[in-house]
């Protein structure tokens, strides 16, 4: 890695000499002892080092080759736990403690990451995080604690009981980043957890006991709601102010392939630059945490005499060990919530309180992001309290408009994404009283929408709008039954609630029942002429029936939809009834189906009924809309219901998979990757599939490679969505 002096220059400023000598020192085969002035010299440096791309890489090959006999790593460590324990007892003081804690995270973050990303064996061995036995630990680290358990515990009851400040903020930012990295060893398992994966640190991490879990909960939660939302004139010059901080500070960090930054970024970035990047890395760093799941075999089959590998172990053979950041994120209460109340409830260990409302408006401002999305889900599936809260909101169009735009634009997000916004959507239509205060919330307008002004519109008629559209959009790109199912089921939902729903909307319900039987009796001609043919493919019969199968349960919920309209709100609805009659010929094909017929017998009747009110008016020329639509609301108070069937009202609720873990973990790291700036060795990750970048070999290539390849997995991650 290039020519390092045997000889530091100390006295006077320090020289690039020094640090040289220093950092080269760190990666070489020397052993400084722990007690060794070496440390304290390399962790106060302040000075700016920049290495191009191929230094920083021969370094971290030099220290992993001397690792296992310096245990330099390890004894890095210890001294971050010690500056940590230090900082702690003086909080939100600029300390010698805090700016070698800065150094001391960043670049155990460098060498960490590059141990993990290029680890060959299962147990992480090369990490070497312990001492030698003759080496002694003179510090509050008793003997019987593992170096990653201390660590952990130092990092998270900084990152928790430190209040964020100018002089505090680049400590917590330079922590999260080493909590990002040191959980970023679920990379390297499959997408299914198993009994024999090795994640020490975020293992330690969930051995916390449970008021330092609400205090990490807590914080991480305070960093992302306050979040900057206009402009101040204050920033977090840190740096610039006493330029003290920064041993290895930029050992290039975008050359290391590293997620922290530059020193520019701090010199130049405003609070709110600053307050977003920590809000990021605090909801990713909470995401990982509460949907890490550690698999565990059961003891009967611990005690087998055989290799047991996680191919061949059935899941009923383990159990999930209990994740406390998840229980402390569902027990999280709103602060302005009566205190008295909360000490009466059955809840024991400690709460997290928080403010609801500045939750509610910060995630209504970032759902565009799918990070945000995965929060509000955790939390409406998850916290009963946080659910009622935003089910009581006048204002729930502040979380339902992005959510209903992210729907619109479909072509342009992830299936996952969508897939996320419509449970949502699903959850919270399971309350009556939302279905029923969405009627009765108008919007001026929906600047986004662009097939068709739509103006003063209810948010209840806006949502089914959407939902037909992902369904229309989902036949058409996605063919997904799953998709179709939710769409479904929201609407189903809703309908007995429905009020004053929209023409536009009313004529979209009834188009979706006209575009599934189009689908169906595709279907069913493609399967008739199947069966006519003696030499016929069975698989190709077999997926046609099941395919026609789906598509008739589809039609029936529809029909179901209709039906809970009319039965419960048809007075309420004259833009239903008046779609319904002016494409009513779509539902006379279905009119004997031995499926469709008893559902549609409701339909005919309010049919029969109003086109006979219609035949009775003597009018000459032709019919307006206007015209019909006042027939219609004329004869909605005669109308009484007689001789309609009541058909059991659809009530669908959502119920996680059993194995949620094995979509939720992958999904937060390919997030995590694509849109946080952390990268990995695309050839190391097996949580998801990577297609690994393809070296171009014709010319010459301009611009530096290891950027290009970092792109070119983030490219590859949003695709494998």
């Amino acid at each position: 890695m290039g020519a390092v002096p045997s000889t530091p220059r100390w006295g006077g400023e320090l020289s690039q000499d020094t640090a040289e000598y220093l950092i080269g020192t760190f990666i070489g085969d020397k052993t400084f002892p722990l007690d060794s002035d070496y440390w304290q010299k390399l962790l106060e440096l302040p000075f700016d080092l920049h290495w191009p791309a191929n230094r920083v890489e021969q370094a971290c090959e030099s220290f992993a080759r001397n690792n296992g006999s310096t245990r330099h790593l390890a004894k890095m460590l210890i001294h971050l736990t010690r500056c940590l324990q230090e900082s702690l007892s003086n909080p939100g003081v600029l300390s010698v403690a805090s700016v070698k804690a800065v150094n001391a995270s960043y670049i155990s973050s460098i060498f960490l990451k590059y141990l993990i990303e290029n680890s060959t064996s299962e147990n992480l061995e090369e990490l070497y995080l312990s001492l030698n036995e003759s080496e002694t630990v003179q510090s509050n680290i008793r003997k019987d604690e593992s170096i990653i358990s201390v660590v952990m515990h130092a990092v998270l009851s900084y990152i928790g009981k430190v209040e964020i400040s100018p002089k505090t903020y680049l400590l917590h930012h330079e922590l999260l980043n080493f909590m990002l990295i040191a959980m970023s060893t679920q990379l390297l398992s499959g997408p299914s957890p198993g009994p024999n994966d090795v994640h020490p640190f975020i293992d330690a991490a969930m051995n916390e006991e449970s008021s330092l879990v609400s205090l990490v909960v807590h914080k991480l939660l305070l960093n992302y709601i306050t979040r900057p939302r206009s402009k101040t004139s204050s920033s977090y010059t840190l740096l610039s102010e006493e330029n003290q901080l920064g041993v290895l500070k930029r050992v290039g960090s975008a050359a290391a392939n590293i997620v922290l930054l530059p020193l520019s970024y701090f010199v130049n970035s405003s609070v709110e630059a600053s307050r977003s990047q920590l809000a990021d890395s605090s909801i990713n760093i909470l995401l990982i945490l509460i949907h890490y799941r550690k698999c565990i075999l059961v003891e009967s089959v611990k005690n087998i005499n055989a290799i047991v590998t996680s191919e061949s172990l059935l899941k009923d053979e383990t159990y999930f060990a209990e994740n406390p950041y998840c229980k402390a994120l569902e027990n999280v209460k709103d602060v302005e919530f009566d205190r008295v109340d909360i000490e009466g409830n059955a809840h024991s260990g400690p709460l997290v309180r928080l403010s609801f409302a500045s939750l509610f408006d910060t995630l209504g401002m970032c759902l565009a992001d799918e990070t945000a999305v995965l929060l509000l889900y955790a939390l409406v599936h998850g916290n009963s309290d946080f659910l009622e809260y935003v089910l009581v909101r006048t204002d729930i169009d502040t979380l339902l408009m992005p959510l209903l735009e992210t729907l619109y634009d479909a072509s342009r997000r992830t299936s996952n994404q969508i897939y996320m916004v419509l449970i949502i959507l699903l959850i919270l239509s399971q309350d009556a009283s939302f279905n029923a205060s969405i009627h009765k919330l108008i919007l001026p307008s929906v600047p986004w929408y662009q097939e068709r002004l739509l103006h003063q519109t209810s948010l209840g008629s806006l949502m089914v709008i959407i939902l037909i559209r992902t369904v229309k959009y989902n036949m058409s790109k996605m063919r997904d039954v799953y998709l179709h199912t939710n769409c479904l089921a929201a609407l189903a939902n809703m309908a007995p609630h429905v009020h004053r729903l929209s023409s536009y909307a009313s004529q979209r319900l009834v188009s979706l029942f006209d575009m599934l039987s189009r689908k169906y009796a595709k279907l069913a001609e493609i399967k008739n002429d199947k069966m006519q043919m003696s030499d016929s493919d069975d698989k190709l019969s077999e997926d046609t029936s099941a395919e026609l199968h789906i598509y008739t349960d589809f039609l029936r919920i529809v029909l179901e939809i209709l039906n809970a309209i009319l039965t419960y709100a048809l007075p309420r609805n004259p833009e239903v009834i008046y779609a319904i009659m002016h494409r009513q010929e779509v539902f006379q094909p279905f009119r004997n189906h031995p499926r469709f017929n008893e559902l549609l017998e409701n339909i005919f009747s309010v049919l029969d009924f109003f086109n006979s009110r219609m035949d009775a008016q003597k009018k000459e020329g032709e019919w307006s809309v206007e015209k019909v639509l006042q027939v219609i609301n004329t004869n909605c108070r005669f109308w009484r219901g007689d001789g309609m069937k009541m058909f059991t009202q659809l009530r669908f609720t959502y119920e996680q998979e059993s194995h949620p873990e094995e979509f939720f973990i992958p999904y937060v790291w390919q997030l995590v990757i694509s849109r946080s700036g952390f990268s990995f060795n695309p050839s190391s990750i097996n949580l998801f599939p990577v297609e690994l970048p393809v070296e171009v070999s014709y010319g010459a290539v301009e611009g530096n490679n290891t950027e290009q390849m970092a792109l070119n997995v983030k490219e590859a991650v949003e695709s494998s969505v």
